[in-house]
């Protein structure tokens, strides 16, 4: 069985994505976007353990939403709050923008219930 993540550092494996998101030493710490293709944008988070830093692609979240996904993406527009822009911002984004669906992924990663 391939785990779901593997520690780039100190090789400790997590075998499925509930085992991660749950682990107390794993943080979300940002999101790298890649305008391109969103599904291929960086989750980032830190491992408390050994102390590095972990990138899984967005779209291992995805089924996670469930609304629309807008197809106009309003970066550089006047209503754009720029979170995209900006790797450490975790805010979720208000605006119907093809970016919005990955932002609401954020909040629930970010709010994961965490094990004892």
């Amino acid at each position: 069985m391939e785990a779901f993540k593997t520690c780039t550092y100190c090789r400790n494996p997590w075998i499925s994505r509930k085992e991660f998101l749950g682990d107390p030493k794993i943080t979300l710490v940002g999101y790298q976007v890649n305008f391109e293709e969103l599904e291929l944008g960086l989750f980032l988070f830190n491992h408390e353990t050994c102390r590095t830093t972990i990138a899984i692609q967005a779209g291992l979240f995805k089924d996670l939403y469930n609304g629309p996904i807008f197809k106009e993406r309003k970066t550089g527009s006047e209503q754009c709050p720029e979170y995209c822009l900006h790797q450490n911002s975790l805010d979720p984004c208000r605006e119907k923008c093809e970016c919005s669906y990955v932002r609401e992924v954020l909040q629930k990663v970010r709010h994961w219930p965490k094990d004892e």
